[in-house]
């Protein structure tokens, strides 16, 4: 965790990170949101993980998290930010009933659609509406910027979270994030750790220059069988 973070974690929101967790490992019993169910666990790869893109979100922006999941990055970015409004995205139902209900539940400002990226993208609702998109560990950054770019506004941000992130996929996503409108502005690179166990992580910063062409975002099948 870096110094930015720290500093937005108050006594105050360490104690909802906390329900957030023994929320997480109770629901978890019931509904399977997770394969990590160890609090030590859960508190470095699920919540010091998923803070790690705060200090990128410029104030009261609108953020759009693809691939909620259990609520990460969305519920850990509401809770540290209640500035920015954020909407949870993901296909999966349960996914999307329990971050809406522990959004209500902790009073954030944490909205959620059940709806693929990809239709969400062609949605004129949606589509170029937000400063900043988020991805955790939703897949190859050449698939996700085409989920993700045509959701954001120009001057915006997609925020890609990832594991690792290597030169090889870097430039296998060269022409991707171009034909979508965006420009790759940092790759931060660093290690969580909580003395026992490391983790390397990569956070890619791409911004969104120009629009994205209308026929993107394709179908999921294309953008499987097809990638940019």
């Amino acid at each position: 965790m870096n110094e930015a973070t720290k500093n937005l974690i108050t006594e105050e929101k360490a104690i909802v990170l906390e329900k957030l967790r023994d929320r997480l490992v109770e629901t978890n019993k019931t509904l399977n949101l997770t394969a990590i169910v160890d609090d030590e666990g859960i508190i470095l790869k699920h919540l010091v993980d998923s803070s790690a893109c705060v200090p990128f979100i410029k104030e009261g922006a609108k953020v759009c998290d693809i691939g909620c999941g259990g609520g990460f990055p969305s519920l850990v970015i509401s809770i540290l930010r209640d500035d920015v409004s954020v909407l949870g995205v993901d296909s999966v139902t349960k996914k999307v009933s329990y971050v809406n209900e522990t959004g209500k539940l902790f009073g954030l400002r944490v909205d959620t659609s059940n709806r693929r990226a990809e239709d969400l993208g062609k949605d004129q609702e949606y589509r170029e509406k937000f400063d900043i998109v988020t991805a955790r560990a939703v897949g190859k950054l050449n698939l996700i910027c085409e989920l993700c770019l045509p959701l954001v506004k120009i001057g915006g941000a997609f925020i890609s979270m990832k594991a690792q992130t290597t030169t090889e996929e870097l430039k296998e996503a060269e022409n991707a994030i171009s034909l979508l409108g965006g420009k790759v502005e940092r790759v931060y690179n660093y290690t969580l750790t909580n003395g026992s166990e490391k983790l390397d992580r990569a956070i890619v910063v791409i911004r969104k220059v120009s629009q994205t062409p209308k026929a993107y975002p394709r179908n999921n099948s294309q953008i499987s069988k097809k990638p940019l």
